[in-house]
């Protein structure tokens, strides 16, 4: 018996041939698809099915993936404003080192995954602090996500040492290591607060557990002086002749690039996650997404923190990466709408290691899919779904979502989780939060 079908929906599976079925929908087993097109072929399935979703009036379309967030960060949203990247950081290690443990990680972690989950991203790549509390704020909600060790020389909110990092690291993969909902990583904070000894650490241990290895790169100008002075090479320069650059490592921003950097990143299969928002608000600069996509890179996309984009929206996202490098190269073509939307899904899925399960509705993968409704003032007309996705569409919009044919949104709501109590709490915080910078 089929667990579940969505039928009538407009269907835009976002594989590789970027086919959209007008009238359609898929079939799922055991949180897998085993079906995907008109809705016609579905109606035997879904005669057997034990639910059946009306997807009428709705794109369906695979669950979004942000690759770059500290979603716990969502607790200090607004709190350090109109600063550049270097003494921002500084006020937020403050807040953070009085605010942040445990309780309060998970906490954060809740009150950011459920805006990422309710706006229909469905798997998360998450840097910070007490990696095990995020895999439990995910699964409270019901999204998959990708963390693990964090390696940063000073002490930082946990107080480890070198040891107490490695100790952490191989203890996420004692946990974790064979989880669907979780996919390992390592993650440096960056080339100029780890050392390149303990980055050499933290790269053996991901390559012995054939795990991901994500790291800040190339964001602002001041961090490519500070890591060229300190070690006579640029940053990617300095990740390349480490040996950390490969087909999983993530670099998070890559905003101030030269043409032999791309050229690296391409050789070696490493992969970008694009921050447009928190680059345009810490004034951080235009990445040269035109010409990392040109070159072959593959560039997925983040919503870095709340703290530094003060929201945790993927659709803005998606829709400056798609117009903010046509203003900035005078080229009306240099972001196509499926480029920008595949940064969202499918490149997403690849910089996880991940596209054999995520990031296209096709047989065989995670159901982890979302509907868009189009029954608003701005969904009429739709000349083309893909267009409407990119420039028209709405975090608002998402209505229902699934992860793994389980549904965890549902008319806008989680299914999973009370956040009215999440939000209680953080409030009640809030007055210690205020205090911790003043």
């Amino acid at each position: 018996m089929t667990d579940l079908v969505i039928k009538n929906a407009t269907v835009v599976t976002c594989d590789q041939n970027g086919t959209v079925i007008a009238d359609g929908g898929v079939a799922v087993e055991n949180g897998r698809i085993v079906h995907v097109g008109p809705s016609a072929e579905l109606e035997a399935l879904a005669a057997k099915a034990r639910e059946v979703v009306d997807g009428s009036k709705h794109i369906l379309m695979p669950g979004l993936v942000n690759t770059h967030c500290h979603a716990a960060d969502s607790l200090f949203r607004g709190l350090v404003e109109d600063l550049p990247l270097e003494p921002w950081l500084q006020k937020v290690w403050k807040a953070e080192g009085a605010i942040l443990n445990r309780e309060t990680t998970y906490l954060g972690s809740v009150l950011g995954f459920a805006e990422l989950l309710l706006a229909g991203v469905t798997t998360v790549m998450d840097m910070f602090w007490y990696p095990d509390e995020a895999v439990r704020a995910a699964r409270t909600l019901g999204l998959r996500i990708s963390t693990g060790g964090i390696f940063f020389d000073p002490p930082g909110v946990t107080g480890h040492d070198l040891k107490g990092r490695i100790a952490e690291a191989e203890r996420f993969f004692d946990e974790f290591g064979r989880a669907d909902d979780v996919f390992p990583a390592i993650l440096p904070h960056g080339a100029y607060t780890v050392s390149p000894e303990n980055l050499r650490v933290a790269k053996e241990i991901a390559d012995r557990h054939g795990a991901l290895f994500c790291t800040h790169a190339a964001e602002t100008r001041a961090e490519q002086a500070d890591v060229t002075s300190r070690y006579g090479r640029s940053v990617i320069r300095h990740l390349d002749h480490l040996g950390l650059l490969g087909e999983r490592t993530v670099l998070a921003h890559c905003v101030h690039l030269d043409d032999e950097e791309i050229e690296i990143l391409a050789r070696t299969g490493t992969s970008v996650a694009h921050n447009p928002m928190s680059n345009m608000k810490l004034a951080s600069g235009f990445a040269r997404v035109p010409d990392m996509l040109s070159a072959s890179v593959n560039v997925s996309l983040g919503t870095d923190g709340a703290i530094s984009g003060n929201d945790l929206d993927m659709w803005m996202a998606l829709r400056l990466a798609a117009t903010i490098h046509k203003a900035f190269t005078g080229r009306a073509d240099a972001i196509s709408t499926a480029e920008a939307l595949g940064m969202a899904t499918n490149a997403g899925a690849k910089a996880l290691g991940a596209a054999d399960r995520i990031g296209s509705l096709e047989v065989g993968k995670f159901a982890d899919m979302i509907l868009i409704d189009l029954k608003r003032p701005h969904a009429v007309p739709v000349f083309d779904p893909v267009t409407h996705l990119v420039y028209s569409t709405a975090k608002s919009d998402v209505r229902h979502v699934f992860v793994g044919g389980r549904q965890v949104v549902r008319d806008g709501v989680l299914t999973r989780h009370r956040i009215e109590d999440t939000i209680a709490a953080v409030e009640d915080l809030q007055p210690r939060i205020a205090a911790s910078i003043a």
